[in-house]
């Protein structure tokens, strides 16, 4: 049976001479690994240069509940991404957010949801000319809300240290080792108040951009299981 839905593109890898692999999380089936031919010719309807990171697909797909990897009948983009793809930074942002929910996003029920929030973020992320060096910071702690372990930030008093195991600030050093420090817990505190929208007010040193994300990426690595590390953060790091 076929079906209409909208996708979009976390990675691709080489599957044989003929066909790339693509992983796409969809609307209505959530991750799915799709076969895309390697065919360059005028009368393929589906064609490989659509499947770059984070691209925004509209497909009709075969879809069968036994099989691990399902085919596509036709595809297209639904709003090109040019400032993504011809803007360095945003195409770094890019290729980290794509490599980012290559790890986290597995198996759940709200797939229309956390859809609706990478559509939103992305085509943010296309339109905004300022704020940039903190867009990656926004959406790492807004998909937290999706995935079930939102941090608390809102209860931060001064001198407090961030208990990643609870998600809160406590205000004594826990007995465990994952916890953030004095310093770190207050610009980690910050974050309860950014928005995409006010992004371009918050002002982060190189330092303490780093040291958030990283804290961040402990977070994530804490509450989901077999969570790899990430190859292109030392690009992103790099710029900001």
């Amino acid at each position: 049976m076929y079906h209409k839905t909208q996708g979009i593109v976390l990675n691709t890898i080489n599957y044989n001479d003929k066909y790339l692999l693509a992983s796409v999380y969809t609307d209505q089936f959530g991750r799915v690994t799709y076969m895309v031919p390697k065919s360059k010719g005028k009368s393929s309807k589906i064609k490989k240069s659509l499947f770059s990171p984070l691209a925004l697909l509209e497909m009709e797909t075969e879809h069968q509940a036994s099989r691990d990897i399902q085919r596509i009948r036709e595809v297209q983009i639904i709003s090109p991404l040019y400032s993504i793809s011809g803007n360095m930074i945003k195409t770094s942002v890019a290729l980290f957010l794509s490599e980012f929910l290559s790890r986290v996003l597995k198996d759940t029920d709200e797939y229309p949801i956390i859809f609706q929030y990478l559509k939103d973020s992305i085509q943010i992320l296309e339109e905004s000319e300022k704020g940039l060096a903190n867009f990656h910071l926004v959406f790492v702690l807004k998909l937290t809300r999706f995935l079930g372990f939102y941090p608390n930030l809102e209860n931060y008093i001064n001198g407090s240290y961030f208990d990643m195991l609870n998600g809160v600030f406590v205000d004594r050093q826990p007995l465990h080792n994952h916890y953030v420090n004095k310093t770190d817990s207050k610009a980690l505190s910050l974050l309860s108040r950014i928005t995409y929208e006010n992004m371009h007010y918050f002002k982060f040193s190189r330092q303490e951009r780093r040291n958030i994300i990283d804290r961040m990426i402990e977070y994530y690595r804490i509450h989901l299981h077999n969570f790899q590390d990430l190859k292109s953060l030392d690009i992103l790091q790099e710029l900001f």
